[in-house]
């Protein structure tokens, strides 16, 4: 069976080293607000394709993967820009640049996940241009911000010329690139609850070296208590799947007990049934398996007091 993850990245990483590749003949048109959008989307069809941070996009060109009619620009819709706090949830507009997530101190304060990710993304030349949205959209499942916004229980706004409507975003992510997006729709936004006093988050990867695709990742959400009893935590792993994998039985395993290390090695056995990594460019599944173990120890044991780091 053919690895569409291999495919697709063997065929990127060709076209980003194929200076001489010449994108294909196709037209140009700036939208200024999403009214803009569905006009140009209804003049031009199923020939028509978004473009705003353009790094997974602009070489798929290069080596004719995309062969629009006409790209959308919609780096200058209102609509789609801000980071914002409404009625206690965190808004931030599709078209945040990762870097502005690790600058914005509403995103520092209420997300810090998302700020602790960033410097995990790529290079900082990508980080300048790529958008949340795009990286959202794209769904590589070895990428940070999708098993992000899975852990933060984020919502993702999704709208097209037929109207608006959410989508969490355990659900968004339904396969190897593929996500609940409909044809016309784009993402407009996404909607994170803001942290409380209790909430815990980190993220933690392997990669061969700094900005590589992680061989594996995880992200971690939770709330701990005052005793250290753990209430409803989200491990989200990446790299290790078709996309993020939130997996349930470890959360189980460490929901409503003490964190500390006997708790810390059941949530480790249990993911023997969260886990079902393909083979990929990195390794086989066992390397994964044992990679998402030791990401687990690592992430969790950063909650603990530093006594018991240390015991």
């Amino acid at each position: 069976m053919i690895n569409k993850q291999v495919v697709a990245r063997g065929l990127l990483g060709l076209a980003r080293g194929m200076s001489s590749m010449k994108w294909p003949a196709f037209g140009y048109a700036r939208a200024r607000s999403l009214q803009d959008v569905w006009r140009l989307q209804s003049e031009h069809g199923d020939g028509a394709r978004l473009i705003a941070g353009g790094q997974t996009l602009l070489a798929t060109l290069a080596f004719r993967l995309s062969e629009p009619t006409v790209l959308i620009d919609i780096t200058q819709v209102p609509e789609l820009r801000g980071v914002s706090v409404e009625a206690g949830t965190l808004r931030i507009g599709a078209l945040t640049r990762h870097a502005e997530l690790g600058r914005d101190e509403l995103i520092a304060r209420h997300a810090p996940l998302l700020r602790e990710a960033v410097p995990y993304i790529a290079h900082p030349a990508i980080r300048n241009r790529g958008t949340i949205g795009g990286s959202l959209a794209y769904a590589d499942p070895a990428a940070e911000l999708p098993a992000c916004v899975v852990a933060l229980g984020a919502t993702l706004v999704l709208a097209s010329a037929a109207g608006e409507r959410r989508v969490r975003a355990e659900d968004f992510f339904t396969g190897l690139l593929e996500t609940a997006l409909r044809g016309g729709e784009l993402i407009t936004a996404v909607e994170v609850p803001i942290a409380t006093a209790a909430t815990r988050s980190t993220i933690a990867e392997v990669a061969r070296r700094s900005g590589d695709y992680a061989m594996a990742g995880l992200a971690v959400h939770l709330s701990l208590g005052s005793n250290g009893q753990v209430a409803a935590p989200r491990l989200v792993y990446f790299g290790v799947g078709n996309g993020p994998v939130l997996a349930k039985a470890a959360g189980a395993a460490l929901a409503g007990r003490r964190l500390g290390a006997e708790s810390i090695a059941a949530v480790q056995a249990a993911l023997a049934g969260d886990l079902d990594p393909p083979s990929d460019l990195h390794g086989p599944p066992e390397m994964k398996r044992h990679l998402a173990r030791v990401l687990t120890g690592r992430a969790l044991s950063r909650f603990l007091p530093a006594t018991e780091v240390a015991a």
